[in-house]
């Protein structure tokens, strides 16, 4: 079932995503998330108290203790929009059986209350779980109210991200001549 797609965003072409037989893939740069301070209200925003925070090249990226904590996590999305920063993604080590990691993204500040499932926030993810757990090739669940399956596999600086797709509709928009 292989074959190419051709995608074009805002910035130009997007990766060229595979289709293969379980789904699409993508390859992204990784933007692995270095150790950082909290910013001020960042906690209190939550309402969760944090294991770990760190910045990627966009986001902040918060561990909290449990897939419960990420799961049932209620944040005051005002205070979270004065956070400086693109997002914030909320992650822990998932507990349920086939998922390595369970994550949220939320981005108030640039329009997106929480969105459903995050590939970018997977790039940031990958090599944060990968370092952890000992593993190139994950399962994270997004537990948003829609929720997703994004499968994972870190290579070098690279993140391949798959998962499922299906074409629902076909295309070209072009720019009207002024």
């Amino acid at each position: 079932m292989g074959g190419r797609l051709s995608l074009r965003g805002p910035r130009g072409a997007l990766p060229h995503p595979e289709r293969r037989a379980h789904g699409a893939e993508l390859d992204f740069p990784a933007t692995p998330p270095a150790p950082a301070p909290a910013p001020a209200g960042l906690a209190a925003a939550l309402r969760a108290g944090t294991r770990w925070v760190g910045r990627s090249k966009f986001d902040y990226l918060v561990e909290l203790d449990s897939e419960d904590a990420v799961r049932g996590l209620k944040p005051d999305l005002a205070a979270l929009e004065r956070v400086d920063a693109r997002g914030v993604i909320v992650t822990s080590r998932a507990t349920t059986p086939g998922f390595d990691f369970v994550s949220r993204f939320f981005a108030p500040q640039s329009g997106v209350p929480e969105d459903p499932v995050t590939g970018s926030a997977h790039c940031a993810l990958a090599p944060f779980w990968s370092e952890r757990l000992h593993k190139t090739e994950l399962t994270g669940y997004q537990a948003s109210a829609r929720g997703g399956v994004v499968r994972v596999r870190l290579a070098g600086d690279r993140v391949v991200l798959g998962g499922q797709a299906i074409t629902v509709l076909r295309g070209e928009l072009v720019p009207c001549e002024q």
